[in-house]
């Protein structure tokens, strides 16, 4: 699962919008999220720092990704905040982590994360919710997360890169955790680890919302 640079990002989104043509194929279903607006011009300066670094025009981008050059475009310009499938198949296609799409630096020796303030990627459905409990802006190798799923609800989740690792704990309910086809069922206070490079599947079997907390490991520093 996993912030994103952008005060100046809508003056970024100003002058692409006059460059690039108009749109001739709208966004697939599936691609934008209910995520809170206030996270869209972050990831939309972060996407076009990182594509721009890389020489990528959206078109390239766009096979690359498999993400609709539409759907790009908006994001650029922050006007759709992507769903959480659609943030890793753009991070993995630009060989960065998550996390590099929506973080926002900060300054200060000391960091609160108030929970209003909590800038919350969703799944297309609402069902699941990921929050970073985390800042961004220095060197890491480690991420931590709150995950939420709602009742009978899944998340199908992409490989991430090699050598990531995933560690969680469930704080509330019970989880399913499905990697190559093994099937782990995990009750309240229950812990896994396991390694995340290969697609794997969260899965809440029962009725109530189910509550994770996730650490993410990675093989190379980030940030």
């Amino acid at each position: 699962m996993r912030r994103v640079k952008g005060a100046h990002g809508r003056a970024r989104g100003a002058r692409l919008a006059r460059r690039v043509p108009a749109q001739k194929s709208a966004p697939a279903l599936g691609e934008i999220a209910p995520t809170p607006t206030d996270l869209a011009p972050v990831v939309g300066a972060n996407l076009r720092r990182l594509r721009v670094k890389r020489s990528l025009s959206l078109e390239k981008l766009s096979r690359i990704s498999g993400v609709s050059r539409a759907m790009l475009g908006q994001i650029e310009l922050g006007q759709s905040a992507p769903t959480i499938n659609v943030l890793w198949k753009i991070s993995t296609s630009l060989g960065v982590p998550f996390s590099g799409l929506i973080g926002q630096r900060q300054v200060g020796g000391v960091l609160v994360l108030r929970s209003e303030n909590a800038k919350m990627l969703t799944s297309h459905d609402g069902s699941f919710t990921s929050r970073a409990l985390f800042p961004f802006d220095e060197p890491r190798r480690v991420e931590f997360y709150e995950l939420r799923l709602k009742g009978r609800a899944e998340e199908r989740a992409d490989a991430h890169a090699p050598g990531t690792g995933e560690n969680l704990v469930v704080a509330k309910g019970a989880i399913e955790i499905e990697v190559e086809g093994q099937r782990q069922l995990l009750a309240q206070g229950d812990a896994i680890i396991f390694e995340a490079d290969t697609p794997h599947v969260y899965r809440n079997p029962e009725d109530a919302e189910a509550i994770i907390y996730l650490v993410m490991t990675y093989a190379d520093t980030i940030g």
